[in-house]
């Protein structure tokens, strides 16, 4: 199995005194089965699991008293040859989002607290303009994401002591040594164009053939295009897909990222396509960096909902809605001008994004036409983001840090080296937006 980052947090819910019930989300083949079953079969004696996509008819146990010695004891009649010890056994609910009654179950497991239970499943299938299904108070959540690009270095054999190094002239400012930079680079723009998802990361490890990898790309857009069909509502569904197959148009094929309805569809407004794009961020098959007018240390609270960029989840997703010559440019680094700002600002909201921050964008609709890529807040403080695929100057971001002396300082991505200016930027290779 690749290695996940979610194995030492499933192990510090293990050994928590107070766990409930656990919720995995994430997006649909991001690896969350994989990794649950790894996890059970190292950490317990018995694993029993329940899919209920594939079996649904194991509904039927949840369909009476919800009490945990009655379910028991419908999963030791359905399960004869399992043994269900509450000391010995990961009771594993997976594409739990498929049975109701399974929800509404962890509530009593959590109360009973004698068995260990994680269930997994997307968020397709419920209802966005409602609260959360799960039992408010009685469960636990990890959120997984697809892989960011410190897994697919393990996966490709650089080892957490050389991550650990590289992490070093970050946090120092120094450059980097510039063969060790330039390999780096290269295996950034390898993982861009492949994306994080498993699969797909297997088969280059493997292969290391990147049309076999396009290949899978494709297989997980029809999945996602079925997945849209058949979870989104009447209303949506058509709209809903349509929007996100327009995602790497909107991003590569334009100066101005915003996501634009006139894009989707020519002549169309918000009125037509805005719970669409609100079902998307709901099932976790996009996010949203929202712009703000102000520059603060609360930017939520300056927030216009209805101007925003518009992501896939996973990068990978975005390189395989184009054709296999946009992967082949990504990796060679040959990408046309606005391919290249849109790939690489789509390259680093992924890695902030599954570095768990919340994302806006700033931009000045008055003569000055500032506009910073990202703002996030970090370690409490409000941290401007710009992104350029080359190296070319940050004029928005350089005059934004000389006005704004409360702002402690910036971070340009670029393809470069370490470095930092006069005005509290700090230039920072592409890759190195995994350690922001």
């Amino acid at each position: 199995m690749l290695k996940r980052k979610i194995m030492n947090e499933l192990l510090q819910w293990k050994e928590s005194v107070n766990r409930k019930a656990l919720v995995v989300t994430g997006p649909r083949q991001c690896g969350k089965t994989t990794a649950i079953r790894c996890f059970g079969a190292e950490n317990y004696k018995y694993v029993l699991e329940i899919n209920f996509k594939e079996t649904p008819d194991m509904e039927e146990i949840f369909r009476g008293n919800l009490d945990v010695d009655t379910l028991i004891m419908g999963m030791q009649f359905r399960f004869p040859d399992t043994v269900i010890d509450p000391r010995k056994t990961l009771i594993f609910l997976d594409e739990i989002q498929e049975c109701a009654e399974a929800i509404t179950s962890l509530k009593f497991w959590t109360e009973d607290h004698r068995y260990d239970v994680i269930c997994s499943g997307s968020l397709l299938g419920i209802d966005y303009n409602r609260a959360s299904s799960y039992p408010v108070g009685y469960v636990d959540y990890i959120h997984m994401h697809s892989m960011d690009f410190e897994e697919y270095l393990w996966a490709v054999n650089v080892t957490a002591e050389m991550i650990q190094q590289l992490r070093s002239f970050f946090d120092a400012k120094r450059p980097v040594p510039q063969a060790v930079n330039a390999e780096m680079m290269k295996q950034f723009r390898i993982f861009n164009a492949i994306g994080g998802m498993p699969e797909a990361v297997q088969k280059y490890t493997d292969t290391k053939d990147m049309r076999e990898v396009h290949r899978i790309q494709n297989d997980l857009l029809t999945g996602y295009r079925y997945d849209i069909a058949h979870y989104a509502s009447a209303s949506v569904k058509v709209k809903a897909e349509q929007c996100y197959f327009s995602i790497a148009k909107q991003l590569t094929e334009k100066e101005n990222h915003k996501f634009q309805y006139s894009v989707v569809e020519k002549g169309s407004s918000a009125r037509k396509f805005e719970n669409s794009t609100d079902w998307l961020t709901a099932a976790d098959i996009a996010f949203k960096s929202i712009r703000v007018n102000r520059i603060s240390l609360f930017p939520e609270d300056y927030e216009d909902p209805s101007v925003f960029r518009l992501y896939t989840t996973d990068i990978g997703m975005l390189t395989g809605m184009r054709d296999f010559s946009f992967k082949q440019a990504a990796v060679e680094n040959t990408l046309v001008m606005n391919s290249k700002g849109g790939f690489w600002e789509a390259a680093v909201a992924d890695a902030l994004y599954k570095n768990g921050y919340s994302l806006h964008f700033y931009k000045n609709e008055t003569s000055s036409k500032r506009e910073i890529n990202f703002l996030i807040v970090r370690e409490g403080k409000l941290v401007p983001v710009e992104v350029k695929g080359g190296n070319t100057s940050a004029v928005s971001l350089n005059a934004l840090m000389k006005n704004s002396p409360e702002l402690p300082y910036a971070f340009k991505l670029a393809d470069a080296n370490i470095g930092v200016s006069e005005h509290r930027v700090i230039t920072v290779p592409l890759y190195m937006a995994m350690f922001i």
